[in-house]
């Protein structure tokens, strides 16, 4: 087995292109921050780094996992090794393979608990080895990126940093992004949720900044159809987060875990939704303002607190992953829209929320 160590200061996210490119339908963020944070820890020139371990309770703070147990490890372990990708071949073909091939949960020598992860063979030549066409990025501009919109833009965009620009169609942009076909159809709502958003988060997170246009001739009625992204250097972004310190503050967020062969036990949170031992409710906040985009903005913060209650109650699995949370939320809100109730419309949501509790 490897040896358990911490990641060094500098923390260098090496990525080819063809690896960027790939359509992540059913990645969540966590998912998709933990991939980062993998490719930050291996080598790309040299393939005995695939196997990647991580001490259990950094791998729990880094996939927001609070309340877990063996079973739910093993859910985590399933969606990690069955995540098909997909990539397009030079001649137009494509080929559909999984990152990960092998997740484990074990014990070492000395009793401390650890999550090794190992890459698929097919991944390897995506991963190790590769010339030309990659780019990379220092971990932390990652970090503090609160959806997949957001930390799939930084990645599309700065894969084309060099350049200073992208043009790009915005039904490939959606792909890019992992959206599902019934998110923000509307260039309207993509704009308002999506790409002012991305762009407002990236400036003030991020080494890079962005503004965009439509480019190219517009479809009937009007209808933008292509954008063109101006990419420049961000010199004013925050102080960088290491990974260490990212890792320690979601650790606050929870108590540390005690890990046996039925539950981990952690720190009760208060009704609503705050850890009641450290008093930090900025995580909570964030989920909340993410939340309310999920519904469009329709519903005030008030409202959207007693949703996300609602919410814990009858679908627990699913409140623990903000990116799980939103994806619920959204599907619920759009139900609700297609149903057009003649009553309050906040009323039939919550209601149809609570449904899901049988």
């Amino acid at each position: 087995m490897g040896a358990k160590s911490r990641l060094n200061k500098k923390h260098m996210v090496v990525k080819q292109n063809a690896i960027n490119e790939m359509r992540t339908h059913n990645m969540t963020l966590q998912e998709l921050r933990l991939f980062t944070i993998y490719l930050s820890k291996i080598n790309p020139k040299d393939r005995e780094t695939k196997r990647v371990i991580f001490p259990l309770a950094d791998f729990q703070a880094i996939m927001e996992l609070k309340q877990l147990n063996v079973p739910y490890f093993k859910k985590v372990a399933y969606s990690l090794t069955n995540k098909p990708m997909e990539i397009t071949t030079e001649r137009g073909g494509f080929s559909v393979f999984n990152i990960f091939r092998e997740f484990t949960v074990d014990a070492d020598e000395n009793g401390e608990w650890y999550v090794e992860i190992d890459a698929d063979e097919k991944a390897i030549p995506l991963l190790f080895d590769f010339q030309g066409r990659f780019f990379k990025y220092e971990l932390w501009n990652a970090l503090r990126l609160k959806s997949k919109n957001q930390l799939r833009m930084y990645e599309i965009l700065k894969q084309n940093e060099k350049m200073g620009y992208k043009i790009t169609s915005i039904n490939n942009l959606r792909d890019l992004l992992g959206m599902e076909k019934n998110e923000y159809i509307k260039f309207h709502d993509f704009k308002r949720y999506v790409l002012d958003v991305c762009r407002k988060t990236l400036a003030e997170n991020t080494d890079i900044s962005f503004a965009y246009e439509p480019y190219g001739k517009k479809g009937r009625g009007g209808k933008v159809l292509e954008l063109k992204f101006t990419i420049t250097k961000n010199v004013e972004f925050q102080d960088p987060i290491q990974l260490e310190e990212f890792i320690e503050i979601n650790k606050e967020a929870f108590d540390e875990s005690i890990f046996d062969s039925n539950n981990i036990n952690l720190t009760d949170i208060d009704e609503n939704g705050c850890v009641k031992s450290t008093g930090r409710s900025w995580i909570y906040e964030e989920r909340i303002t993410y939340l309310m985009t999920a519904c469009n903005g329709e519903f005030n913060r008030d409202e959207i607190v007693v949703l996300y209650n609602e919410m814990r109650e009858a679908v627990p699995h699913l409140y623990e992953g903000q990116e799980n949370a939103h994806d619920y939320l959204q599907k619920k809100y759009n139900e609700m829209k297609m149903r057009k109730p003649d009553r309050s419309r906040f009323g039939y949501l919550r209601k149809i929320i609570a449904e899901d509790r049988n």
